[in-house]
């Protein structure tokens, strides 16, 4: 069985072990993968919401000759041995140096000591437990069970965190068995047996954790809840904490920065510009509406007036090349509605090629079965009902033939 160095010293990040075992993992032409197993090991394997380490590992071969290869992956299999994903081969038996990425592992114990504060926090002020934890790339987040939690709820548990943070309350880890953790008050137990690994925030929160933790609060430098969201289990909050949560309100920062320079305006001044500028964009939408109907009934009037009956129907077919699908949808029903004897076949390029048929309730034709069939036949789709069908082909199709093709249907 691997002896697992990290459950006993989160700071360490170099260490000397032996490969026991080796195992081709994957291979993509002359690249491979391979699984390592070492004797011991100091690099956190993906466990319990938190991910997993990253380093190097160094072997001296008995000529000196040193090869270090890259470890992109460390994991768990069924049995409890402790995997890491490597980048070149290794020698079984080899003696290694590890040493582990300390600005990851640094970010993993601020992001998943900083959750158990928070989560703390909030049994503390409002007895919602979490249920879960997620550390991701980006940001990190807890699950709590409760139906919601108000703007105010939120500050006042992110505030407690931090001032927990600013007190810099020891951090120790400590072993207990099943017994009496339960006797002691943990906050959350695993569902298992023998000796239990304790997370002691002094006189703040006890939980039971196999993870990476700061040696005291004052090491998680901060914590930053960003936002929260009904999930199925309750509510979900998302935060980042320590070098993290600066580079967050950093870029946060630079975003609104930018912004307010594109309203020319004061950066806490943006809400009230994006509102009036919806505003704006509304009214001139609710302008051009009305406009385009009112196109919409001269032109249909036009093209209706000077269209030539023949055998007592107008058809009209021509394309759009300035106008888009709306309005071509638009102009149909206006000819269809304000005429008789009409079958209106239109086109427009814009924003995609599309097909709008339609016809007036004096004709007997099923234009929904026509356009279907013009369309298929052009490799697009469409469809619609007797007196009105819509539909687009590619970006290739001539709308001339095809309305031209669907003309010749019709007579």
């Amino acid at each position: 069985m691997t002896e697992r160095l990290y459950y006993n010293d989160s700071f360490l990040y170099e260490f000397d072990a032996q490969v026991t075992d080796l195992h081709e993992m994957t291979r993509q032409g002359t690249i491979s993968t391979w699984m390592v197993k070492l004797d011991r090991t100091a690099f956190y394997p993906t466990s319990g919401g938190q991910p997993f380490d990253t380093g190097t590992l160094t072997a001296f071969s008995k000529s000196g000759t040193e090869l270090q290869v890259k470890v992109e992956d460390v994991f768990e299999d069924e049995a409890g041995e402790v995997w890491h994903r490597t980048d070149k081969v290794l020698e079984p038996g080899a003696r290694v140096h590890g040493a582990i990425d300390r600005e990851r592992r640094r970010d993993h114990m601020q992001q998943h000591s900083g959750q158990h504060v928070l989560s703390a926090a909030f049994i503390h002020l409002f007895k919602y437990p979490t249920v879960s934890f997620h550390l991701g790339e980006e940001s990190s987040s807890i699950d709590l069970q409760c139906e919601a939690v108000t703007n105010e709820q939120l500050m006042e548990a992110e505030r407690l965190a931090n001032e927990v943070i600013a007190e810099d309350r020891p951090v120790s880890i400590r072993y207990v068995s099943r017994q009496d953790a339960e006797q002691i008050g943990v906050r959350k137990l695993p569902p298992r047996e023998g000796q239990i690994r304790l997370i002691d925030i002094s006189d703040f929160d006890l939980n039971a954790c196999g993870g990476t933790h700061v040696r005291s609060s004052g090491q998680i430098g901060c914590i930053l809840v960003r936002k929260t969201e009904k999930v199925k289990q309750g509510v979900r909050a998302e935060f980042v904490c320590g070098l993290r949560a600066v580079s967050s309100a950093r870029r946060d920062f630079a975003t609104l920065t930018e912004s307010a320079g594109l309203y020319t305006t004061a950066m806490y001044e943006l809400p009230a510009q994006i509102r009036k500028q919806q505003e704006e964009l509304k009214a001139q939408q609710r302008t051009q509406v009305k406009l385009n109907e009112e196109l919409a009934t001269l032109l249909a009037a036009k093209i209706a007036d000077e269209a030539p009956t023949n055998d007592g129907r107008k058809l009209i077919r021509p394309v759009l090349t300035d106008r888009d699908a709306a309005f071509a949808k638009l102009l149909a029903q206006k000819l269809s509605r304000n005429g008789n004897g009409i079958i209106a076949l239109l086109a427009t390029p814009n924003p995609t090629p599309t097909l709008v048929f339609a016809r007036s309730q004096d004709q007997s034709l099923d234009v929904g079965a026509l356009l279907k069939e013009i369309v298929t036949a052009a490799g697009g789709r469409g469809g619609g009902g007797k007196d009105l069908a819509q539909g687009g082909v590619p970006a290739d199709a001539n709308l001339e033939e095809m309305l031209a093709k669907a003309a010749n249907r019709i007579a």
